[in-house]
């Protein structure tokens, strides 16, 4: 095995993150319904899922962790959080749930390294649903410290866009984005085996008749990017798609499929388009 498997991971703080807990005896029958994927059973386990519209438009997604049976904690962006409470209790009717908003905890990602880490007691440590290269996701009480070196989450944001990883609303447009424009299914957040949820039947429509035209992808700029919604054109000035999420010469961008292999700019910075590996090949359209 060699020195960079054992190497320990690097640890990323992510101030942008807090927990929401469902607890209560119909914790996972109560979400199940309303999520794109399914709620890992088992004690231990996580899974990635989203909340739709009931168009079927993005609304939210996050990182779901089984702590028990009918303990659950929800990994989602901080300033979103209270807006996915919110959303969530209108369906709660007489569901044996309650919807807490934890106080009191940080958040880290803990990737680049085979090691899995050990954590203080009291800490709760799972593995990325998404993708392996994320690595873990690492959640203490305030006031305790990871046993590892503290980075920027400046960090943590270069290595999820070399990867081509979305990041909620910092790269999908609420009311309008679709999953499957953003590889949801590739990243294990929208499973088409499970039973009905709220925004089902556009998820799968766009699936089954091959309906997409535009998904996102890393892109490589001739300098750095300029600001996330910069529009992206080609052949000289038709507008092709949009920046996302920009770290240096880095990004994603939301790309017309027909135009990925096409010359591309953003504000004068010249791109070239890169699909993520995991995403594999281009949906074809179907007849």
């Amino acid at each position: 095995m060699s020195d960079l498997t054992c190497s320990p991971p690097i640890c990323a703080a992510l101030p942008d993150r807090a927990l929401l807990r469902i607890s209560g005896a119909d914790a996972a029958g109560f979400l199940n319904p309303l999520i794109s994927s399914d709620v890992a059973s088992e004690a231990g386990h996580a899974a990635y899922a989203a909340l739709l519209t009931p168009q079927g438009k993005f609304l939210h997604d996050f990182l779901i962790y089984t702590v028990a049976e009918g303990d659950l904690l929800v990994d989602v962006a901080a300033e979103r959080r209270a807006d996915l409470k919110r959303r969530l209790t209108l369906y709660r009717l007489r569901a044996k749930v309650e919807l807490t908003e934890l106080e009191g905890w940080q958040g880290y990602a803990l990737f680049g390294g085979g090691q899995t880490p050990e954590i203080p007691e009291g800490g709760v440590l799972f593995a990325d649903p998404r993708l392996p290269a994320l690595g873990w996701r690492l959640w203490l009480p305030e006031g305790v410290a990871p046993p590892l070196t503290i980075t920027g989450s400046d960090a943590y944001e270069a290595h999820r866009i070399a990867l081509g990883v979305p990041d909620g609303v910092r790269d999908i447009e609420v009311d309008k984005g679709l999953l499957l424009e953003n590889h949801f299914e590739a990243l294990h957040g929208v499973d088409f085996r499970k039973g009905c949820y709220i925004g089902q039947e556009l998820t799968a429509r766009t699936k089954y008749r091959g309906l997409l035209k535009k998904q996102l992808y890393r892109v490589e700029g001739s300098g750095d990017l300029p600001a996330p919604g910069t529009p992206i054109t080609a052949n000289g000035g038709q507008e092709v798609g949009q920046l996302r999420s920009v770290s240096g010469s880095s990004g994603l961008a939301l790309l017309r499929l027909d135009a990925t292999s096409q010359e591309l700019d953003a504000a004068g910075v010249a791109l070239t388009a890169i699909r993520p590996d995991y995403a594999g090949p281009v949906p074809e359209a179907k007849t």
